[in-house]
């Protein structure tokens, strides 16, 4: 008999969730708690989740509001990294997870279980995420996959499996795409994005226009910026959370943030998505506009490492871990200097920082001049230009 009396099950209230809830009734014989995660995924994706639960076989069902916390303590520190997956995947799933895991725990922890549960597929990302923040912060709880455990392999099998038990649900059999989304991003898999070779048709994308039902006109949208964080959107001050609304509801008419990628996942193989992140897209273009201002080169070389790291960190699911810590300080510590203003044009799929501006400046238009100028003195250039190939000029005479 299992010795697991009380699990926490990570619950959506999709097909998998609603499957695993009797399954790990019928298999451990233990008491399932169901916890949802409002990360800003919408109202229409937590109407009646609780009495979903409820009806699956669940004891109790805990929603717990995540969103403000997720954007000011998870997004925004993320976004001071310049942090882009792979050159193109702004995150937006793998800056949730360890959010949602941390509350999953802490919910473990009030109500006395002994085990976590989670619906993530043995061929993905999440897997990882999940259970790297339980081991880091939980390692005493017993962690149940039931899709590397059970024989239910399919959707109509999991279907079947809950009509044998006149367990409710909305799914079918006919769903194509497999999505995520909170308030930073949605994301798309399946259906004919399995072929890279076929273009997603616009069934695919639900948030954004396509660039060619875009208006025809450009919108101009102003972002104040304090120490790397978006604090005010058009003039209004807004916390980090409503700041993000607001700039969905503004870039997606005009379809910015769509993305069409092959990734690779942290598992070894690749896989192709479809990414829509209209708010977080324009707020990286006015953070990437004050960083040119303000950072030097070496400054911005070493947030280019820094980024590039933090964005294996995030997607990996190392959250948790003393390198984040390590890598924040050092993004925190450039991001003192990003402080300004920014104008950016929205239009047919396109964000671009027109105007820019920043107390903090380094550019000095006395220096950059084509015209005349009294302050640089061209000739030292050449004593420069000599010194800096020095290497150079000393490893071609020793050819000769």
């Amino acid at each position: 008999m299992s010795s697991i009396k009380k699990v926490v099950l990570a619950y959506s209230g999709g097909l998998d969730t609603s499957a695993i809830v009797p399954w790990l009734k019928e298999n451990y014989g233990c008491e399932v708690i169901a916890f949802v995660a409002d990360v800003g995924q919408g109202a229409e994706e937590l109407e009646g989740v609780e009495a979903k639960a409820i009806a699956s076989g669940a004891s109790e069902c805990y929603v717990v509001d995540l969103k403000d916390e997720m954007v000011s303590d998870y997004i925004y520190p993320t976004l001071k990294t310049g942090s882009i997956y792979e050159g193109t995947y702004l995150l937006g799933t793998s800056m949730a997870r360890p959010i949602i895991a941390k509350a999953q725990v802490e919910i473990a922890r009030k109500v006395g279980a002994d085990a976590l549960s989670h619906g993530c597929t043995g061929k993905g990302n999440d897997q990882v995420r999940f259970e790297s923040c339980f081991a880091a912060l939980a390692p005493d709880l017993k962690v149940i996959a039931p899709w590397r455990e059970w024989d239910l392999s399919s959707r109509e099998s999991l279907l079947d499996y809950l009509a044998e038990r006149d367990i409710p649900c909305s799914a079918s059999a006919t769903k194509i795409y497999s999505r995520d989304a909170n308030a930073w991003h949605i994301s798309h898999e399946g259906g004919e994005l399995e072929d890279p070779w076929c273009e997603p048709s616009e069934q695919v994308w639900t948030w954004t226009n396509s660039p060619e039902q875009a208006p025809d006109k450009a919108e101009h949208v102003t972002l104040s910026v304090v120490e790397g964080e978006v604090v005010a959107v058009n003039g209004e001050e807004l916390k980090p959370y409503d700041c993000l609304v607001k700039l969905n509801n503004i870039a997606s008419p005009h379809g910015v943030g769509r993305v069409d990628i092959v990734e690779n996942r942290l598992v070894g193989m690749k896989s192709r998505g479809c990414y829509e992140t209209p708010g977080g897209t324009v707020i990286m273009a006015a953070l990437q506009a004050i960083d040119e201002l303000v950072l030097d080169k070496a400054s911005r070389k070493w947030k280019e490492v820094l980024g590039g790291e933090f964005s294996h960190l995030v997607y990996d699911g190392r959250w948790f871990t003393p390198l984040k810590d390590s890598i924040l300080a050092g993004a925190e510590a450039l991001s003192t200097l990003a402080t300004g203003e920014v104008v950016l044009k929205l239009y047919k799929g396109q964000v671009t920082a027109v105007q820019k501006k920043s107390p903090n400046s380094l550019y000095s238009e006395d220096f950059a001049t084509f015209g005349e100028d009294d302050v640089y003195d061209q000739s030292h250039a050449e004593g420069f230009i000599r010194l800096f190939s020095l290497s150079s000029r000393i490893s071609a005479l020793a050819k000769k």
